[in-house]
């Protein structure tokens, strides 16, 4: 039986929302999220409030999870190195995530640097979690396509991540930012990528319309990827990217098309519906 990895991202889902959420409401839907049994939780970041404010309480979030009974793991989302610096002293985050964009316009917007800059920054990221035992996921932005008229194509994702594993980037997850991908592109990026470079583990972060959404994870399941990314119920997307958004992966739709394939999640049914309806409940009052 194949495992696969599921990333719950409840910060995607939570972070575009103008209205802030109570810390007390995070904490709970978070802690409704770590029953479940996914691989990892995308819980919070460390950016600047200013870009993100909905996301300015994740330390205090952190602080109030019970994780004596999960396996999850934990991941935030870190934009620089002083972001890396404030996750790294939280024994309990296993991960740094580091949207890398191959797209210079959007890694401009996302992050307010060039992609030159960010490389700079992308190794004292990995030095910084190197010293304090955590690992860093690195997500190549506009991985599957660029609407900013940057030039894009499947050698040029190739590059990147030859460069990137070189520098000492462990995994690597192609991120549709704006769910622009097709079968096509991401049967190809997979099957190229996973043999050519089996030391980094691939993951996919989709954004899909709610029709496409069988077609993507089809192809990426079908090409060898193991780790994806999601949202219960489709929720957030990227607020740095452009306005009409596709939104997250729905989670539900993945679980129930990973039973069909006979692949191990390790989620429990009973718990995931709990979650679901917590955040039916959270979403419903703040969107």
């Amino acid at each position: 039986m194949e495992q696969v990895k599921i990333i719950e991202c409840p910060r995607d889902a939570m972070q575009g929302i103008k209205t802030f959420i109570p810390t007390q409401r995070k904490v709970d839907y978070i802690q409704s999220l770590l029953r479940v049994g996914f691989d990892t939780i995308d819980f919070g970041s460390f950016v600047s409030p200013k870009a993100i404010p909905q996301m300015i309480d994740t330390a205090s979030v952190l602080d109030q999870l019970d994780l004596s009974q999960t396996k999850s793991k934990l991941l935030a989302i870190i934009a620089n190195t002083q972001g890396a610096k404030l996750a790294s002293v939280h024994k309990e985050i296993r991960y740094l995530g580091f949207p890398f964009s191959i797209s210079e316009n959007f890694q401009m917007r996302n992050t307010h640097k060039t992609i030159a800059e960010s490389l700079i920054t992308l190794q004292e990221i990995l030095d910084i979690a190197n010293k304090s035992n955590k690992e860093v996921v690195t997500y190549i932005s506009m991985g599957f396509g660029n609407p900013y008229g940057d030039p894009w194509n499947v050698e040029i994702v190739g590059e990147w991540t030859e460069k990137l594993s070189k520098m000492g980037a462990k995994i690597l997850s192609l991120s549709d930012t704006i769910g622009s991908s097709t079968p096509d592109v991401i049967d190809y990026l997979f099957k190229s990528l996973i043999p050519k470079y089996p030391q980094v583990e691939f993951g996919a972060h989709l954004h899909t319309t709610p029709n496409k959404w069988h077609e993507k994870i089809d192809a990426a399941f079908k090409a060898g990827c193991r780790r994806f990314d999601g949202a219960i119920q489709g929720f957030g997307g990227c607020p740095m990217a452009k306005d009409d958004l596709t939104g997250n992966m729905p989670t539900e739709k993945m679980l129930s098309y990973f039973t069909q394939q006979n692949a191990y999640t390790n989620t429990s049914p009973m718990s995931f519906e709990s979650a679901y309806n917590v955040a039916s409940r959270l979403f419903g009052e703040f969107h």
